[in-house]
């Protein structure tokens, strides 16, 4: 139904219209689960070389696996912990070219090589991160991190 090919121009272009075809996909739905559930589906089919898409959620303190694509993840990761935590905790989207050299780094998948999470705040609170793992070292540019930031502003607007 999505598939990189079908998406045109440059790679922010292409992310524009990811996050226009979320915005669609997620008009009039109130439903996280549901919701978090299309984003992580969507995503998978976009982006290409990559072997995890998901969100963890942050509850009671900590981060919990939410919907995702890909293989079982780990449940439960504290703030200020691997990339996913130390993204709360810092409140800002990290890239890590190399996981491996990444200090305290949580592998879920011994497969992932470079990994980009951002968090989401709404209130300006963080309420959650989106984590994606790659198998290739160095997969994110900086424009897939821009591209995915704007991916994130849609769907706040329907969590």
């Amino acid at each position: 139904m999505f598939t990189k090919l079908s998406y045109q121009g440059s790679l922010l272009e292409q992310y524009e219209q990811v996050a226009k075809q979320l915005n669609a996909l997620l008009d009039g739905e109130k439903d996280v689960i549901a919701n978090l559930s299309n984003a992580s589906a969507l995503l998978n089919q976009f982006l290409d070389e990559i072997n995890w898409v998901g969100f963890y959620l942050m509850k009671d303190g900590e981060l919990v696996l939410g919907p995702f694509q890909g293989l079982p993840a780990c449940v439960r990761i504290a703030v200020g912990k691997g990339v996913c935590g130390t993204a709360v905790s810092k409140k800002e989207t990290i890239v890590v070219e190399d996981v491996h050299k990444f200090p305290g780094h949580i592998a879920c998948d011994a497969a992932s090589n470079s990994e980009i999470v951002i968090p989401i705040i709404k209130n300006e609170e963080v309420i959650g991160v989106l984590d994606i793992d790659s198998p290739i070292k160095n997969r994110f540019s900086d424009e897939d991190r821009v591209g995915l930031e704007k991916v994130m502003e849609v769907l706040i607007k329907h969590l």
